[in-house]
């Protein structure tokens, strides 16, 4: 699998490494404004972020680059499950990284001690999954592009 995947991306033409290239540094950017990870005049954080918040976000928006690239003159028929776990997977990545009582959503969820004591411990995970998410999408599109598809059996 690693052999197939390593020559299918040595396939790609320019324009996938482009549109890699585009959406990881937009999927960064996206990310890290509202994150406070780039500091900005718009949204702060009420916690430092954590060392791992940036390789964090940096392998995860370069995953999400190479992910929707692999849609770009795809020899695939359809998008398949991988879209949905990529979708998910983008989304984790946020929650991940943002600052855990700055987040409305797990404020009205749990509150401020809650985020801290329940949310904040989940955060690391929550990145690893996204991670893994992205990955396996990655491997699963990038390895099936080359391979033939078998005709279904007339019963």
């Amino acid at each position: 699998m690693a052999s197939t995947f390593a020559s299918n991306l040595r396939a790609w033409p320019l324009r996938r490494w482009v549109v890699a290239a585009v959406v990881a540094a937009l999927a960064f950017v996206v990310v890290a404004i509202p994150t406070d990870l780039i500091p900005n005049p718009f949204f702060g954080r009420e916690i430092p972020p954590t060392w791992w918040s940036h390789a964090a976000l940096i392998i995860s928006s370069a995953l999400t680059g190479f992910l929707m690239a692999t849609y770009v003159a795809s020899p695939l028929a359809g998008p398949g499950s991988t879209n949905k776990s990529g979708v998910a997977a983008s989304v984790l990545a946020f929650f991940a990284v943002g600052c855990p009582v700055c987040n409305k959503l797990v404020l009205l969820a749990l509150g401020t001690s809650g985020a801290m004591t329940f949310f904040e411990p989940l955060q690391p995970l929550l990145a690893a999954l996204s991670i893994g998410l992205l990955l396996w999408a990655l491997l699963r599109r990038v390895s099936q592009e080359n391979a033939c598809r078998v005709p279904a059996a007339s019963v």
